[in-house]
């Protein structure tokens, strides 16, 4: 028998990383940052990396919220939802003294407070349906699209589309009963407001772990695929505690640059809007766009919209963190259920987050690190729309 070559398991054989991809990315992150602060403001520029960042984070640590509560309703594996609640806990540190001071570096700073009310509730549970039957939350959209899942395009696009469709009719859902905006902080102080939070995350994280069940241990990489130390940090994967805290920590940093905490829903409400007059809309006849900053957003370039910014180059960063990784491969095969889901699910989700006042992150992980009310209540409300949305995920060809 002729001599075979047998290729060495010694020799490692992790995805190469896609060059071409790579460097156009880069090259893209880097006249963006240049040009947007050439024009006079700096703080765009620095948006536009630390969004690309988030991307990287989201992706290489695959940071969703859908499967950690899909998981917990399932197989009451909370192991997601309580590194959620450390970046949550790290973020509200971190946001405090900012918060508290109410400036950075000589302008204003805002937390993300909410009414709530109920269409907080009502939004929110139609947000996690929308998020489980799509497949992906509003920060999980982003990254996937950005990682090559062309089904999560659809999502996106009618994500959007449910947004402007929520604003048609938003003097109606904001008569609905409620508390009102309330501030943990305005109510009692810093001082009381922070340690609150961090309870109220600890009971839950006890609570949680008293309920849950131990998770089945996940499958690891091929270990020729594996990478450690700094290149796992630039070619992943991350584990999702890594994710967290850099999420928390890019958080913050949005807040002290642009002023307000990470949101998603506003951007692509407003991609929605800015579409519809593309298609022949005229705004003038809603109250929700006729003025004040919603008209001069929709009116501005959508660069000049810091969340619209941060959500395009969060689709970048994850694109160069799947080209990074070599795994960054569209496939434009999809069956006609899944596109289904894509389209309910992603009306849901941009109706349901625009009544909510913000979506996963806008609503809860900014909202109660800003020390709202209303973030809480989402949570409360979305946790519950999971249950049902779960639920749902066969009729559109998923298996839970």
């Amino acid at each position: 028998m002729a001599d075979q070559t047998i290729p060495s398991l010694e020799k490692p054989t992790r995805l190469p990383t896609q060059t071409v991809p790579v460097v156009a990315l880069v090259a893209a992150f880097a006249v963006a940052a240049i040009s947007l602060t050439m024009a006079g403001d700096i703080r765009p520029g620095f948006l536009v990396i630390i969004g690309g960042l988030m991307g990287v984070a989201l992706y290489h640590g695959t940071f969703g919220f859908t499967w950690s509560y899909r998981q917990a309703v399932l197989t009451r594996d909370v192991t997601g939802i309580r590194i959620q609640l450390i970046m949550i806990g790290v973020a509200s540190l971190l946001f405090a003294p900012v918060l508290a001071k109410g400036s950075a570096f000589g302008h204003g700073v805002g937390g993300s407070l909410a009414p709530a009310d109920l269409e907080v509730v009502i939004g929110a549970f139609m947000f996690a349906i929308g998020m489980q039957v799509a497949g992906a939350c509003a920060s999980g959209t982003l990254f996937t699209v950005g990682g090559g899942n062309v089904r999560m395009v659809i999502t996106l696009v009618f994500f959007c589309i449910g947004g402007f469709l929520a604003t048609l009719n938003f003097g109606f859902w904001q008569s609905m009963p409620g508390f009102g905006t309330v501030s943990f902080a305005k109510l009692w102080g810093w001082e009381v407001a922070v340690p609150l939070t961090l309870t109220l995350l600890g009971l839950a994280w006890v609570g949680l772990g008293r309920w849950g069940r131990e998770p089945k241990p996940a499958p690891d990489l091929p270990q020729n695929q594996q990478n450690s130390g700094l290149k796992r940090i630039f070619f992943g994967p991350w584990t999702v505690l890594w994710a967290g805290l850099a999420l928390a920590a890019l958080n913050y940093a949005t807040l002290v640059v642009a002023g307000h905490p990470w949101s998603i829903t506003w951007g692509l409400t407003l991609w929605g809007a800015k579409g519809a007059m593309i298609l022949g809309w005229d705004p003038t006849g809603s109250a929700f766009w006729s003025g004040g900053f919603t008209g001069r957003a929709l009116a501005a370039p959508f660069w000049k919209d810091t969340t619209s910014l941060m959500n395009v180059a969060i689709i970048g960063g994850a694109m160069l963190a799947a080209s990074l990784g070599g795994r960054y491969r569209p496939g434009f095969t999809i069956p006609l259920r899944p596109i289904i889901g894509a389209v309910i699910g992603g009306l849901l989700m941009g109706y349901g987050a625009r009544l909510a006042y913000g979506c996963n992150i806008g609503a809860f992980f900014s909202g109660i690190a800003s020390q709202s009310l209303h973030g809480w209540i989402w949570i409360l409300s979305a946790f519950a729309g999971t249950w049902a949305g779960v639920r749902l995920r066969p009729l559109f060809g998923y298996e839970n």
